[in-house]
């Protein structure tokens, strides 16, 4: 069986900034409040005429033109999101007549926070196997200021829109590491988007303590798939959750040596986006190089986490 790797990344967040001092006219709030808890100083939010889909196009784009492709090159686009408006068509098929795509097979995947690395993943074993042929275009996409209330405070903080990708390809070598994925499921209420309009709640305190105390020997165990230590490793990339959740679950884990994704400070939580737009800027400020170790580990929505190392396109 043949392997896969990463050839490029990409990632696409819209133009409209919301600093903490915005939303403390909004709600009770302040810059200092926020900054204390969760770390967050902004976020970035799209408008009523920027859907998920245009998010995802643009990321996939910008991965495509940095691996030296073009849209026909593309056997199968698989977005992860928890945000699409629409049924059908899914949100890969709207990505694909954006893209100007042939005919490639179309996938949407709902893991919420999780989502990406998940898509990875299977994106990963599609292309092994070869029933995905070639390549795949795995995105990331999320429009959270879409299903946030506004008035609540505990969440309204957190969120922001954006969109990463990444061009998987067939290689020889397996530079994409096996997952490790699972869940908590009688914890699925623990983070919810769910009603009608669907609205964005989760239960703070729960998903703190799960992550700082369970995510870190199950990190650890991604990096002996991998055969290697965290102390190999040279960046890790959570979810963009919370920084108060990234740095004890990072410092937990052992990467030493790594350098830790810090997005969420400028981004917010931006669910499945979160991952692949926090390593593609890190490749784009080339803080990691061609080759080198990385940990991306999605833990969230459904309480579903899954992770493996993958080598830095």
């Amino acid at each position: 069986m043949r392997g896969s790797r990463l050839v490029a990344v990409g990632h696409y967040q819209p133009a409209k900034v919301l600093t903490n001092e915005d939303l403390a006219e909004l709600v009770d709030t302040s810059d200092e409040w926020i900054s204390s808890r969760v770390g967050i100083r902004t976020r970035h939010v799209a408008g009523p005429d920027e859907p998920v889909d245009e998010l995802a196009a643009h990321a996939g784009a910008k991965a495509l033109a940095a691996a030296g492709l073009t849209p026909a090159d593309i056997d199968l686009v698989l977005v992860a999101t928890s945000t699409a408006v629409d049924r059908s068509p899914n949100t890969a098929a709207r990505v694909a007549t954006r893209l100007g795509m042939g005919s490639p097979a179309v996938l949407d995947l709902n893991v919420v926070c999780a989502g990406f690395t998940h898509a990875l993943a299977t994106a990963d074993s599609l292309v092994r196997t070869g029933t995905a042929n070639k390549r795949a275009l795995v995105i990331g996409a999320d429009k959270m200021t879409a299903v946030t209330d506004w008035t609540d405070r505990s969440t309204c903080v957190l969120v922001g829109d954006g969109a990463g990708a990444a061009v998987v390809e067939a290689s020889e070598e397996a530079l994409i590491g096996p997952v490790l994925w699972g869940s908590v499921p009688e914890m699925g209420h623990a983070v919810r988007i769910e009603g009608t309009p669907p609205v964005f709640a989760q239960e703070g305190q729960s998903v703190y303590r799960w992550a700082t105390t369970q995510l870190p020997p199950i990190a650890r165990q991604v990096c002996e798939r991998a055969g290697l230590t965290p102390e190999d490793l040279a960046a890790v990339v959570l979810h963009q959750a919370n920084l108060r959740i990234i740095e004890p679950v990072a410092r937990k884990i052992g990467a030493v040596n790594a350098v830790i994704a810090r997005d969420v400070v400028e981004s917010g939580n931006t669910s499945a986006a979160s991952i692949p737009m926090a390593l593609s800027k890190l490749v784009e400020r080339g803080e990691i190089a061609t080759g080198d170790p990385v940990l991306l580990f999605g833990f969230g929505g459904n309480l579903s986490y899954a992770g493996q190392v993958v080598r830095c396109p």
